[in-house]
């Protein structure tokens, strides 16, 4: 696990509150209904956050590749039942982060504040930045902002799950996709 800074000494001071485990491809760490304990650093492969609506159409929220935290917050911090699945894209290495953790390491190394200060941020501005996507740009600018933003994920992701993390069918993504490669 990345050591945010910490001499590795101190991280095994808080060994009690994180556990590793391999997760296979398709294996759910989270499914609706359930309370989540626990958030999610994956350390090689992929996890994605996703609801299915009433008429079976999946919504992906998240996509989390290595180095990224990811956690139904309201599940994890409210003790409220999921509303989402969280699911391995790919075999992942994932550390599982107690509720908790992140203030039991402040407390105990203040200095990290900062650091999970701006991790927290980015994930908010990240998060406004894709609700504005959703609902301002066209479904061009929705997939170039896609590419822009995570191009190392472009080749590891089916087309469908990135058409359900644009908002859009997959027909509708293949027809993008082969008007941009027209104009080029």
């Amino acid at each position: 696990m990345e050591n945010c800074g910490l001499p590795i000494e101190e991280i095994g001071i808080c060994n009690n509150r994180i556990s590793y485990k391999t997760v296979a491809k398709n294996e759910f760490l989270v499914m609706p209904g359930n309370i989540s304990g626990y958030t999610f650093f994956i350390e090689r492969g992929m996890l994605r956050m996703y609801a299915i609506d009433e008429k079976g159409k999946e919504h992906t929220i998240q996509f989390a590749p290595e180095m990224w935290l990811l956690a139904d917050r309201r599940s994890t911090y409210l003790k409220e039942p999921s509303k989402f699945y969280i699911q391995a894209v790919e075999e992942s290495d994932v550390v599982y982060l107690e509720r908790g953790f992140v203030e039991e390491l402040v407390k105990m190394f203040p200095d990290v504040a900062e650091e999970i200060t701006m991790l927290l941020h980015r994930h908010i501005m990240l998060g406004q930045h894709r609700i504005h996507q959703l609902l301002s740009a066209s479904a061009e600018e929705r997939y170039l902002d896609f590419l822009d933003t995570y191009p190392h994920l472009i080749n590891r992701l089916p087309l469908c799950m990135i058409a359900s993390h644009l908002g859009m069918t997959p027909e509708s993504l293949s027809r993008v996709r082969s008007e941009l490669s027209r104009a080029e």
